[in-house]
């Protein structure tokens, strides 16, 4: 069974560097053409897609978050992280990682962050 569990600081300031880390089981994050994603989901709006670091490590991002964003990993631990910089009140949103294989077939529960003063 896969699991996918986001963990992460659930309050930020804006103009700091939001962290979050997606802690995978069940799965390796290095297994040939299974890449793994982030999504958020800001409230009342719809889902948007982040990021993805593919198995061989090589990233991608929204061209609309791409200044900000940064996606890496930590094979020893299983686990992917994000980093989404200068952050503002507009990034309030759930967070989710989910794996991408036959679509986005596994996801975690989601995170609330909320970006704050």
């Amino acid at each position: 069974q896969v699991q996918l569990q986001e963990s992460g600081p659930g309050l930020v300031k804006p103009s700091q560097t939001l962290s979050l880390t997606c802690i995978v089981s069940g799965d390796s994050i290095t297994t040939n053409f299974h890449h793994w994603t982030w999504i958020r989901q800001p409230p009342g709006k719809g889902l948007e897609w982040m990021g993805v670091i593919e198995h061989s490590g090589n990233t991608y991002y929204s061209p609309s978050l791409k200044s900000r964003t940064s996606i890496s990993r930590d094979t020893s631990k299983n686990q992917f992280t994000l980093q989404l910089s200068s952050v503002t009140p507009e990034d309030t949103a759930v967070y989710y990682c989910a794996r991408l294989w036959n679509g986005m077939d596994y996801w975690g529960k989601g995170t609330l962050i909320t970006v704050s003063s």
